[in-house]
């Protein structure tokens, strides 16, 4: 059954359809590693286990009586809980909406849904996906499984954390500052930030409307590359709601070959730099691409050292009305301590001129960036400039640099696992394509997991 159980999403697919496995067996096989799995770590925080259980028994009886639901067809999965889903509380982690269910799906749960996945339950978020730690006052705090002293990160550290443990085969991950990316990192999973607009945002927990509404996308986590491209294809393109949502063109992954693609890569972006382990455990994988007769050359796109201002600027530019309306939207009184402390905090006033100028800095900066891409296809650099944190360690915000920064241009950004530190934790890296060109992302991040397997075997998961 393990073998099963950690399989690709196709050959689960493959399995059902072919009858060989049913979804009873495989959904009821994943709720028991939860039942096993969740308790130490709080990653998934309202099940639909016995929903779960009646609609894997419905689709197997669909299968038998010749209807096939798409290509994930009875299999199972879990949900960020800042993601809206019909049938289930979705609380965004905040008290004024722990018992509420908001009667439809966000567009990308839904495209999951008709393509056949059956929901399992939620996965924890910090109120509003707003902080790189996942704790909140509806559920509490989700710990790391490769040690429980640690975060899994943030935003969608719940998902990150129960896929790590095996307990579930993907989640939907959000991402506003790197709330995929760094979950991935901590918890050595891989999560894809897909372009802005790829993916529409309709029924998140942020608004896809006003200044910041660009900077958030949802994407798939899972444990292996292959998972991330099967799971684009069913959630990608325009709903008609989302006003950023973009009828891109689509790329076919398998059409991209690694090899011809012009790779460039830092250690360090001049803003944070990274720990000893995390630049030896990057380095080490470059020398793979080295060894497959390729060029990788260290370079920085041209204004990425302005990335952590620029952005800081933005959140500010608001004057905290965002956090203000998503508080009163929510009918929350008390507030988390981080966002109480974000609303305490003092609020200066923008005037046009400053906001004007807050506007141009974001374009310039988005063009600046473009620039790399006269001579590179490919960008590979560090998630963060460390490993897992302890839940109570002081956060050094200029080390999520690294994946803000895209969140600023609205690049696509894969994450893989390429090593593991000194203390046994895991080290990702981050494989940044131009804007729309996840497929090359996605075709570099699988010939890498592929060559870092052959020279390493697995590496180690959690306990």
């Amino acid at each position: 059954m393990d073998e099963i159980l950690d399989s690709s999403l196709a050959e689960m697919a493959s399995a059902i359809s072919s009858r060989s496995m049913t979804s009873v067996a495989l959904v009821r096989g994943f709720l028991d590693r939860i039942e096993r799995k969740n308790p130490p770590l709080n990653a998934l925080v309202y099940s639909t286990a016995e929903q779960a259980m009646q609609l894997a028994a419905k689709a197997d009886a669909d299968l038998q009586a010749g209807v096939l639901h798409g290509p994930l067809h009875g299999i199972p999965m879990t949900i960020k809980d800042s993601l809206d889903t019909k049938d289930a509380i979705t609380t965004w982690g905040t008290l004024g909406r722990k018992d509420f269910r908001p009667g439809r799906d966000a567009t990308c749960v839904a495209r999951l849904r008709s393509a056949g996945g059956i929901l399992m339950g939620k996965t924890n978020t910090p109120e509003f996906t707003l902080a790189f730690k996942t704790d909140n006052l509806v559920y509490g705090r989700t710990n790391n499984p490769y040690n429980l002293n640690l975060t899994p990160g943030g935003s969608s550290g719940g998902a990150a954390a129960l896929i790590a443990a095996g307990a579930t085969p993907f989640d939907i991950g959000t991402d506003t500052g790197g709330s995929i990316r760094l979950p991935s990192h901590f918890c050595g999973i891989t999560g894809l930030k897909p372009t802005t607009g790829r993916v529409p945002c309709t029924g998140n927990a942020l608004p896809t409307s006003g200044l910041l509404a660009a900077l958030s996308q949802p994407g798939p986590m899972a444990r292996q590359v292959a998972d991330l491209g099967y799971l684009l294809d069913i959630i990608q393109g325009p709903d008609l709601f989302d006003p950023y949502s973009t009828d891109a063109q689509r790329y076919v992954m398998g059409a991209v070959d690694p090899s011809q693609l012009r790779i460039g890569y830092h250690t360090d972006n001049g803003i944070s730099t990274p720990s000893a382990a995390i630049q030896a455990a990057i380095r080490e994988a470059l020398g793979l691409f080295e060894a497959n007769g390729q060029t990788v050359t260290d370079t920085r796109p041209p204004g990425v050292e302005m990335a952590s201002f620029i952005y800081a600027r933005l959140f500010g530019a608001d004057g905290g009305d965002t956090l203000d309306l998503l508080l009163e939207d929510s009918h929350t009184e008390q507030p988390s301590p981080q966002i109480a402390s974000s609303q305490t905090q003092a609020r200066p006033t923008i005037d046009q001129s400053e906001f004007n100028h807050a506007l141009n800095l974001w374009d310039n900066y988005r063009s600046s960036m473009l620039g790399y891409f006269a001579d590179f296809d490919i960008l590979i650099c560090p998630v963060n400039a460390h490993t897992a944190l302890g839940h109570d360690e002081t956060e050094d915000m200029l080390s999520y640099s690294y994946t803000l920064a895209y969140n600023l241009t609205g690049w696509p950004a894969v994450v893989i696992r390429c090593g593991t530190d000194p203390q046994g934790l895991p080290i990702g890296l981050q494989i940044i394509a131009r804007p729309f060109r996840e497929d090359q992302c996605l075709a570099v991040a699988a010939w890498l997991e592929a060559a870092l397997q052959q020279q390493h075997g697995r590496f180690s998961r959690p306990a």
